[in-house]
C-alpha cells in the first residue's frame, strides 16, 4: 500500500540522518586528535517496483565510509621522532601488547605518531604502538627485504646500555710519489697510522709503512707495504708489494699486488684482508687499473681520505629520522649510527582499510594488499620528523552538515507524523 511505504520510508530516513549525526559527532568531537581521518555518510535511494498508477515509495540507505585519503595539516613540534608521512603512504605499526603475548603482532598502518623510547627500549607512542623498520647491516645498510610481505619487519628497538661497533672494514686513498722510485732515491719509508676499534670498544691502531724500491737504473714503480697491529704488539700482520702502472691510458694506477703475509689481494674488487688481534679487517686499496684507492703520481705524499666503520664505546643521547625513513642512534662520542629504515605501506584502496583504535588501520580485501617502499620511492611521499598530522576535520563544514542533517531529521519525521495522521483518519471513516 503506498501510504504505508510513504511510513516505511520516513522511517528509513530518520535512521539514515541519524546514522549520518553519528558521524558528525564522531568528526567533530575528534577535530583535534591527530592523524584522525574524517567520517563520511553516503546516502542511497532505495526503488521499489512500480507499476500501474500507484507509487511505492522505497526510502534510502545509508553507508558510513572513512576517507583514509584525506590528509590533515602537518604542524611542527619539539620531539625528533614525531613522525608526520608528508604524502601519500602509511607507517607500520603493531600493538606493542599483541608483540609481547604473541611475538608475532598484526600490521597496522598509520599516518603519524609520536615515538619515544619506552622502558625496553622500544619506540612506541603513546597508545602503545611499536614503530615498525627493517634492521640494517653493521655498515648502516640495509638488506634485500620482500615488499609485500612483513618479513624482516621489527620493532625499532635500542640498546639502553653503552654499546660500541668493532670496525670490520677500512677503505683508503692515499698517493705515493712516483719519484721516490727513481735511481739514486733515498728510499726513505713514510708511515701512515690507521685508527680501529676492537671487539670491546678499545682504539687500536693498524701503522702502515710504504717503502719505494729504488733500482740500479730507471724507475721501478714498485713499494712494499708492511702493516703492523698495536694490539699484538706491533706484530706484522700483513706484508704487500704493490707495482704501479706507468702507461700512457693507466698511469699511476695498480698494475699488480703480490702478498709476502696476510690475506690475498683480490684484484677487481681491490680488497684484502689482515688479521688484527680481534679478527680479520678487510682494506680497500682499490683494484687493479682503477683510479680509486691507492695511486702513484707526481712527488708528494698524500692521504687522501680514510673511512672506516666501527665506533668507540659510548651512551646513546639521541635518536633521528631523516625524510627517507632511515633511523640513526647519536652517540656522545660524536658517533652516528644507522639501525634501521622505516618503509611506507601503499595500498590500491587506502579508503578501503578497516578503522582500528587510535588512528590505525588494517588492511583489508576491499583496500587491496599492501606494498612496502622506500620512503619518497615510488607513489609515496617522504616521512616528517619533529611534526604531526592534525585531525582531518573541518569543524565548520561538520557543523553545516550537521544543520542539514537536523534539517532532514526534522523532515522525516514530519512524513511520519503526517502519515500517522492519514492512517488516523482512515480508520475514523465510518460505514
Amino acid at each position: 500500500m503506498t501510504i504505508s511505504s510513504s511510513l516505511n520510508a520516513g522511517v528509513s530516513g530518520l535512521a539514515a540522518n541519524a546514522s549520518r549525526l553519528a558521524a558528525i559527532s564522531d568528526n567533530i568531537a575528534n577535530a583535534s586528535t591527530y592523524g584522525y581521518r574524517r567520517a563520511e555518510t553516503e546516502f542511497n535511494s532505495l526503488v521499489m517496483t512500480n507499476g500501474g498508477r500507484s507509487y511505492t515509495a522505497g526510502g534510502v540507505q545509508a553507508e558510513n565510509i572513512r576517507l583514509v585519503d584525506e590528509r590533515g595539516s602537518l604542524v611542527t613540534t619539539s620531539n625528533p621522532t614525531d613522525l608526520a608521512v608528508r604524502g601519500r603512504g602509511m607507517i607500520p605499526v603493531v600493538s606493542s601488547s599483541q608483540f609481547a603475548a604473541t611475538g608475532d603482532a598484526e600490521l597496522l598502518l598509520t599516518s603519524t605518531g609520536s615515538f619515544r623510547l619506552d622502558e625496553n627500549g622500544f619506540l612506541a607512542n603513546e597508545a602503545g604502538y611499536y614503530l615498525m623498520g627493517w634492521p640494517a647491516n653493521l655498515d648502516g645498510s640495509i638488506p634485500s627485504y620482500p615488499r609485500d610481505t612483513t618479513d624482516g619487519l621489527e620493532p625499532v628497538q635500542f640498546s639502553l646500555s653503552l654499546t660500541g661497533d668493532p670496525t670490520t672494514a677500512v677503505s683508503m686513498a692515499l698517493n705515493l710519489p712516483a719519484t721516490d722510485t727513481e735511481t739514486g732515491q733515498s728510499g726513505d719509508p713514510y708511515n701512515l697510522s690507521v685508527e680501529y676499534f676492537d671487539n670491546l670498544g678499545v682504539s687500536q691502531n693498524i701503522s702502515l709503512t710504504f717503502t719505494p724500491t729504488v733500482p740500479a737504473t730507471g724507475m721501478s714503480n714498485e713499494w712494499t707495504v708492511v702493516m703492523t697491529d698495536s694490539a699484538q704488539d706491533d706484530a706484522v700482520i700483513g706484508e704487500y708489494v704493490i707495482t704501479f702502472d706507468d702507461s700512457r691510458t693507466a698511469g699511476g694506477t695498480i698494475a699488480s699486488v703480490t702478498t709476502v703475509t696476510g690475506g690475498a689481494y683480490d684484484d677487481t674488487t681491490g680488497l684484502l684482508s689482515v688479521d688484527v688481534a680481534g679478527g680479520p679487517i678487510e682494506f680497500d686499496i682499490g683494484a687493479v687499473g682503477e683510479n680509486t684507492g691507492l695511486s702513484q703520481l707526481s712527488d708528494s705524499f698524500a692521504p687522501i681520505s680514510i673511512s672506516k666503520d666501527g665506533s668507540p664505546v659510548g651512551n646513546m643521547v639521541s635518536v633521528e629520522v631523516d625524510e627517507n625513513g632511515y633511523v640513526s642512534a647519536l652517540y656522545d662520542t660524536g658517533v652516528s649510527s644507522v639501525l634501521y629504515q622505516i618503509p611506507l605501506a601503499d595500498l590500491p584502496n587506502p579508503n578501503g582499510m578497516i578503522a582500528m583504535d587510535n588512528q590505525t588501520f588494517r588492511p583489508s580485501p576491499e583496500s587491496g594488499p599492501f606494498f612496502l617502499w622506500d620512503a619518497g620511492d615510488g607513489p609515496t611521499g617522504d616521512i616528517k620528523s619533529f611534526a604531526r598530522e592534525e585531525s582531518a576535520t573541518d569543524v565548520a563544514q561538520e557543523l553545516t552538515d550537521m544543520i542539514q542533517t537536523q534539517r532532514a531529521y526534522s523532515s522525516n519525521a514530519k512524513v511520519i507524523q503526517t502519515v500517522d495522521e492519514m492512517l488516523q483518519e482512515t480508520t475514523n471513516i465510518k460505514r
